[in-house]
């Protein structure tokens, strides 16, 4: 008879393995963080509450070992009273303390713009919940300003890179010998995971969590799970069509091992393909390619969202299609091809007959 855990899909799988993991972070983190954690169940994703999790340790430790006012109180033992009692003034020395702590492990820590932003919206958020429920007088947290974040350029694929590493994936003759072992296994399997993110801009979080049954070749489309949790079905052309279908007459004959029947990439261990391994296999052949350009999942994303504005001039298609909940996200990210296409379009308007 079938065990529970392999009559559940990949995407439950992976939402209780989160609740399982928050609940042991909970046993470290003050008491009144479980009230917090089950306010904004409804509101937040499982990975969410997760980093959540992991930063209010990060700052109660800093509370219990670097501030004055709380040295020395246990983590466990904060009370919302407690909480009351920082200031705007402890949270943005907590900001200048992220900057570069080491724990008591003796491992180093740094954090630059964007992890010192997690962090305190993290907080704000914590605040802001206990200060709505009006259990706390106070909501420091919510004038302590946000760091300026500097936009990074954009990296992408050019269209020539795009058919140079589709071709490095067939070839595979710049691997070394080791390499080429394995390319041998699973080269139609890394086509078609290369090709798919490619040809559709999904995530590599989405991607590995797409179940055979997911595909419908009929149709054209994939059901994924958003960021988020949403399901929704993105749609592919025909050179993902003829990669999917090379790989799953491969799959069909794979033999999995148990709760993985149902997934459709798997690693050479015959498991669902995880997402450490398609980073690898996208580095390991984006490297052959281009040593000028850090590429990963994320920027083929950006390479796929590129294609598609260029194609169609349609941000608000872009946005939809890449999964943007805001499209001033997708505006942010593609602003340069924007900035390109009104400077194009000058001369696009004639004000006299030649």
């Amino acid at each position: 008879m079938a065990s529970n855990t392999s009559n559940r899909n990949y995407h439950e799988q992976v939402i209780i393995k989160n609740e399982l993991k928050l609940r042991e972070l909970q046993k470290q983190l003050p008491r009144f963080c479980g009230e917090f954690f089950r306010g904004i169940d409804s509101t937040t994703s499982s990975r969410t509450r997760i980093a959540y999790g992991y930063d209010l340790i990060v700052f109660f430790n800093y509370l219990k070992n670097e501030n004055l006012d709380f040295k020395g109180i246990e983590m466990r033992d904060f009370t919302l009273e407690m909480l009351d009692k920082v200031t705007a003034t402890d949270i943005e020395e907590y900001l200048d303390y992220l900057k570069f702590y080491v724990t008591e492990d003796g491992k180093e820590h740094t954090n630059k713009e964007r992890g010192i932003m997690r962090k305190l919206a993290c907080l704000r958020t914590l605040y802001r919940y206990f200060y709505r429920k009006e259990k706390i007088k106070n909501n420091p947290a919510s004038i302590v300003e946000m760091p300026k974040i500097h936009q990074k350029e954009i990296v992408r694929l050019d269209t020539d890179e795009v058919g140079e590493l589709l071709d490095e994936v067939e070839r595979g003759d710049k691997l070394t010998k080791s390499q080429q072992n394995f390319h041998a296994k699973t080269k139609t399997r890394d086509i078609a995971i290369l090709t798919l993110l490619l040809g559709t801009g999904i995530r590599v979080s989405e991607c590995v969590g797409i179940d055979i049954n997911d595909v419908d070749f009929k149709n054209s489309g994939i059901k994924i799970r958003r960021k988020g949790g949403n399901e929704t079905v993105i749609y592919f052309g025909e050179e993902v069509e003829k990669a999917l279908l090379d790989y799953i007459e491969e799959r069909k004959l794979i033999v999995t091992q148990t709760e993985h029947e149902n997934a459709l990439f798997l690693s050479l261990q015959k498991r669902r393909i995880g997402v450490r391994a398609v980073e690898n296999l996208v580095k390991k052949y984006s490297s052959l390619i281009t040593n000028l350009k850090k590429i990963t999942p994320h920027k083929l994303r950006s390479t796929y969202g590129t294609a598609l504005y260029k194609e169609t001039g349609d941000i608000y298609l872009v946005a939809d299609v890449l999964g943007h909940k805001d499209v001033n996200t997708t505006k942010k990210h593609y602003a340069a091809i924007e900035d390109e296409r009104r400077r194009k379009a000058r001369n696009a308007v004639k004000l006299r007959k030649d």
